[in-house]
C-alpha cells in the first residue's frame, strides 16, 4: 500500500483508540465507573459495537489504557521541562514546577468525576506505574547531579535521596486550593535542595 494510505489508515486507528478512551472517561465520570457499559462506550463514540471490540475486550481495558496515554503525557511534560532552556537550576525549577502542576491537575480531575476512587484501585497496579514512577526519579536525580556539579543544589545528599524529597514533597501539591500555593510548595521545596 502507498505510504500516505497507511498513514491515513493509522492516523484513523488512532482517533477512534482517542475516541474510545475518552468517551468511557466521560461516561464514567457521569455516571460512575462500574455503570458504564461497552454499549454506552460505543454509543458515545459514534461507533458500532463490533467496531469497539475491535479495539478493546473491555471496559477496564479501556480505562487501563486511558491511564497508560495520561502517564505517557505527564512523562513527556517532564521530559520537555528537563530539556527546556537555561542551567541546570533552571531546568530543575520548570521541573518541579510541572511536576507539581500534574499533580494538581491529576487530583482536580479526580474531584470532578464521580469515579475517582474506583479509578484508583482499578489503576494503580504495579507494571506501568512503576515504570513511570522509576523514570520520573531517574529523570529528576540526573538533574539533581547536574545542579550538584554546578553548586546550584547540596552536594552532602545522594541525588537520588534529594530526588525522593523532591517527590514526596511536592506529592502534597494534589491537596492545595491554587497554582500560587502549589508555586509556594516549589519554592520551599528547592530552598530545602540548596547547599547550606
Amino acid at each position: 500500500m502507498p505510504k500516505l494510505w497507511n498513514e491515513t489508515i493509522e492516523a484513523h486507528r488512532r482517533a477512534v483508540h482517542d475516541a474510545i478512551m475518552d468517551a468511557t472517561v466521560e461516561l464514567a465520570g457521569k455516571h460512575g465507573l462500574l455503570t458504564v457499559t461497552m454499549s454506552q462506550i460505543a454509543e458515545q463514540a459514534g461507533i458500532g459495537r463490533a467496531t469497539l471490540y475491535k479495539y478493546f475486550p473491555d471496559v477496564r481495558a479501556i480505562l487501563l489504557a486511558w491511564h497508560d496515554r495520561q502517564v505517557a503525557a505527564h512523562l513527556a511534560q517532564l521530559t520537555r521541562a528537563r530539556d527546556g532552556s537555561g542551567d541546570a537550576g533552571a531546568r530543575l525549577e520548570a521541573v518541579l514546577d510541572t511536576y507539581a502542576r500534574i499533580q494538581r491537575e491529576r487530583t482536580r480531575h479526580q474531584q470532578h468525576a464521580r469515579f475517582g476512587a474506583e479509578l484508583a484501585t482499578l489503576l494503580h497496579r504495579d507494571g506501568p506505574v512503576s515504570d513511570a514512577h522509576r523514570q520520573v526519579t531517574a529523570l529528576l536525580t540526573d538533574l539533581l547531579a547536574d545542579a550538584a556539579r554546578g553548586g546550584q543544589v547540596r552536594a552532602d545528599v545522594p541525588p537520588a535521596e534529594l530526588a525522593a524529597y523532591c517527590l514526596h514533597a511536592l506529592h502534597a501539591a494534589a491537596a492545595l486550593p491554587s497554582a500560587a500555593a502549589a508555586r509556594r510548595l516549589v519554592a520551599v521545596t528547592l530552598a530545602g535542595l540548596r547547599a547550606a
